[in-house]
């Protein structure tokens, strides 16, 4: 005697499942780019120029960038000496590199660019290369309050 093979039907109870609801957009600041962008000593105390950057970010969650309203999502990713830098107020997540910081951004932009809007703020040429690749926008240093 023959087994039937055929899939069982759909009750009529059956839903899809509902998509995933993106989150805010995801600002991700290559730390170190940004901070070299302004020759004010930052190589004397990388993790204190990595923390006057961070507290400058404080804002951008609740105002946004120019063309990416508010509310945002700031990740700032610290690398070297700078990952001494402590978590402080104001919203803004730190990422601390173990190895390349540019490395960990695309990381962190392969996670987030398939359901959500990824800005990546760096100068890096070849680092823009690798996230526009995974879907990301990219913004010059001087994009965010720095």
């Amino acid at each position: 005697m023959a087994v039937s093979q055929e899939p069982p039907s759909l009750t009529p109870d059956f839903q899809e499942p509902e998509p995933a609801t993106p989150g805010p957009p995801v600002v991700i600041v290559d730390g170190a780019n940004v901070v070299g962008s302004v020759p004010d000593g930052w190589w004397r105390d990388r993790a204190g120029a990595a923390a006057r950057l961070r507290d400058n970010l404080a804002v951008v969650p609740a105002a946004g960038l120019p063309g990416l309203a508010a509310p945002v999502e700031v990740v700032l990713v610290v690398e070297g000496r700078a990952r001494d830098v402590p978590p402080g107020p104001g919203g803004v997540r730190i990422e601390r590199a173990t190895g390349s910081g540019d490395d960990k951004i695309v990381d962190l932009v392969r996670v987030t660019a398939p359901t959500r809007r990824t800005v990546v703020i760096t100068a890096d040429r070849g680092l823009r290369d690798r996230v526009t690749a995974l879907g990301a926008e990219v913004r010059g240093p001087s994009a965010v309050p720095r």
